[in-house]
């Protein structure tokens, strides 16, 4: 891949403590929940209209009233201008392209409440201290999970991880910055471009990982596939499932995310494995607040 060898680290912000570490997320009934209550004209006929776009393919799977009302909520307030076309579609979540504030490309997640893997969430929800007491609630357990992503994507940013700039959150639609082109094409993954500097690459996604891991957090699904190449950067996507230091399944989340790295970059010749990058996060990290 052309510029590879340019990949460089970002500055570390001075953080102090976990920011979040310990407060409950809300997830009662949001702007969105009253306004699909509600089911005034004006939103009806923005419903209809999203409802009826080519381009955004939605089906009431994917898309209830809230959810509508979610977007709608997100576009009364500055953030969503237009709405492109689909960036990405699976059966828990669908990624759209949009235009944000001052003609920006943004992209909008919009997780299914109806459809996403209840039991996979709960998983990564039950022990991190954040979100104790959210119960077998679907509605809230999705809400609990885009909100967790949003805060995720806050503490990596505020560590020094390159990772979409979180913009803002609503009930179950989540809109940050847009990894692509200005063309509106998204980055390419690690695992499909060729790297001309498997060894400088590493070094990078070894030092962000334990940037996260100081930060407190752990990714939990960290792989090629969960690394984009952008700008001569490369970018850690998918916080969504991260936990904390203090989730009780955060070391074996760890460990598999160390051996998936390691794995990746021996493909590519680089002397490294899964003990190794592990005994390297862990010794240069010190992630108690």
């Amino acid at each position: 891949m052309t510029d590879a060898e340019e990949f460089g680290l970002l500055d570390v912000d001075n953080v102090e403590g976990f920011g979040d570490e310990w407060e409950e997320v809300d997830v009662s009934d949001t702007e969105a929940d009253r306004i699909a209550r509600k089911r005034d004209r004006e939103f009806l006929e923005f419903r209809k209209r999203i409802k009826n776009s080519e381009r955004l393919k939605v089906d009431d799977s994917v898309f209830d009233d809230a959810t509508y009302a979610a977007i709608y909520k997100l576009v009364q307030d500055g953030y969503i201008e237009a709405f492109g076309g689909p960036i990405s579609t699976g059966k828990e979540a669908a990624v759209y392209n949009a235009l944000g504030a001052d003609e920006t490309t943004v992209a909008v997640k919009v997780y299914a409440i109806s459809a996403s893997d209840f039991k996979q969430m709960r998983d990564y929800l039950d022990g991190d201290p954040r979100f104790e007491g959210i119960g077998n609630d679907k509605r809230k357990v999705v809400m609990a999970w885009v909100r967790k992503e949003f805060a995720n994507l806050k503490r990596a940013k505020e560590a020094g991880v390159r990772v979409p700039d979180p913009i803002a959150v609503e009930r179950n639609v989540l809109v940050m910055e847009f990894v692509g082109s200005e063309e509106g094409q998204r980055g390419h993954r690690l695992a499909e471009v060729d790297i001309e500097n498997p060894q400088t690459a590493y070094e990078v996604v070894r030092e962000y990982t334990r940037r996260l891991y100081d930060a407190g957090l752990v990714h939990g699904d960290l792989s090629e596939y969960n690394i984009v190449v952008h700008d001569g950067e490369l970018v850690v996507i998918d916080l969504g499932q991260a936990v904390t230091v203090h989730h009780p399944n955060s070391r074996d989340f760890l460990e598999r995310d160390c051996r998936n790295v390691a794995n990746f970059f021996a493909r590519q010749g680089v002397d490294t494995s899964g003990e190794q990058l592990l005994a390297y996060v862990t010794s240069e990290a010190d992630p108690d607040p």
